[in-house]
């Protein structure tokens, strides 16, 4: 394996034209978050099986080369848990690298973990333990050490390694294109579009709000939002969560009072005073249709439904262990009480999960197929009732 450290765009330009006939390529990527709203790209790692490369985005100022190799619908660029490396692409050149691999929700069909972390997948796929020192490491200081380089090229040199593996084993089981739909979100624009008017759905503590409350809440993270990106600033550093809830509680209405919220000092309202205000006097102007609704947590299941439930687990487990995957993949209890109470839009019902379980536990509560026990075991088959026959009552 040759290994590169890329800091010109010459080397840059070489190593694009050495690797632009692979089929695929493994992608990751380096970057900063805690002082910007966007994130700051430190490092770029490619790799196919013969070359590793860390190219400095931080010296090299036309990355064009690295940005025509990672669109090129050629080439399958493989990642692990995409969608932050994915925003950065966004991001930098307004589009995304197609057609992609990500080793994270590939592994959950191979009854490697749902959610797996980058190390432990390779400690499970290629029997490797890889070091953590580097995870912490401020990858904007320069020069990179010979440890950090090799932490950086370790990370795309076994995820090219395990991603063959991976794909192998899932063209075998027939599961391959049961990830297409999930790849193609990631590579979707619209999956990392902001609306700064839902921003007050992530504000931790809002469900102790309602009514015009909430909408007060909404019109400052819409403005917290707009204020985070056209500066480059982190949220918190504009306001802090817990300041936008008291700010939504008490719903100031002159520059003394808001003066008076915990959080607020000088600085902050001689430049932003004025403007929180004006979001607050507009909030308490909506007509009661515009305030914005808390999806409130469902009602705690009835004795009856919660009986539903373990039948529906039941049947869940069985058609997992049939299929040689874990039932937290498929579906939560969460997922089996939104299918209870016609929830159309869980991941249950769509892609591979709907074919695999969802129609099977449709069935099941329609009545067109049952669990029964023959001989100490319980087997999941179609009801041998009529469809005229009246369903059972919960």
């Amino acid at each position: 394996m040759q290994e590169l450290f890329i800091e010109t765009t010459e080397q840059l330009q070489d190593f694009a034209h050495a690797v632009a006939d692979s089929p695929w390529l493994a992608v990751d990527t380096e970057f900063l978050r805690e002082r910007t709203y966007f994130p700051q790209l430190c490092l770029i790692q490619v790799a196919n099986e013969d070359v590793a490369a860390a190219i400095d985005p931080l010296a090299i100022t036309d990355l064009a080369p690295l940005q025509e190799l990672l669109m090129n619908p050629c080439i399958e660029k493989v990642f692990h848990a995409a969608r932050q490396d994915m925003e950065i692409f966004l991001h930098a050149w307004d589009a995304l690298p197609r057609p992609l691999f990500d080793t994270q929700p590939a592994a959950a069909l191979l009854r490697l973990g749902d959610q797996v972390g980058y190390g432990k997948l390779i400690q499970q796929v290629l029997k490797t333990e890889l070091p953590k020192d580097h995870s912490r490491t401020d990858w904007s200081r320069r020069p990179l050490d010979k440890a950090q380089l090799r932490y950086a090229l370790d990370d795309v040199i076994y995820l090219g390694q395990a991603y063959l593996k991976m794909k192998s084993q899932l063209e075998k089981l027939q599961r391959l294109t049961w990830l297409d739909a999930e790849f193609a979100a990631l590579a979707d624009p619209q999956t990392y579009s902001l609306e700064p008017m839902e921003m007050w759905k992530k504000v931790k503590g809002r469900q102790h709000l309602n009514g015009i409350k909430l909408a007060i809440l909404q019109a400052l993270a819409a403005w917290r939002e707009q204020q985070a990106l056209a500066k480059n600033l982190p949220r918190r550093w504009i306001l802090k969560d817990d300041v936008l809830l008291e700010l939504a509680r008490r719903s100031p209405k002159t520059l003394p009072e808001l003066e008076h919220i915990r959080g607020i000092d000088g600085g902050f309202m001689r430049k932003n005073g004025d403007a929180v205000l004006e979001q607050i006097r507009q909030a308490l102007q909506l007509p009661k249709d515009q305030w914005p609704k808390d999806k409130r947590p469902a009602a705690r299941p009835s004795p009856e439904q919660e009986a539903v439930l373990d039948l529906l687990g039941a049947a869940l487990r069985l058609i997992a262990h049939a299929a040689g995957l874990s039932p937290q993949v498929i579906a939560s209890r969460k997922d089996l009480l939104a299918l209870l109470n016609n929830d159309s839009q869980i991941p249950l019902l769509q892609g591979w999960r709907r074919s695999l379980a969802g129609e099977p536990l449709l069935e099941l509560l329609a009545g067109q197929r049952q669990l029964l026990m023959e001989r100490g075991k319980i087997t999941f088959q179609a009801s041998c009732r009529s469809e005229n026959n009246p369903t059972a009552e919960m």
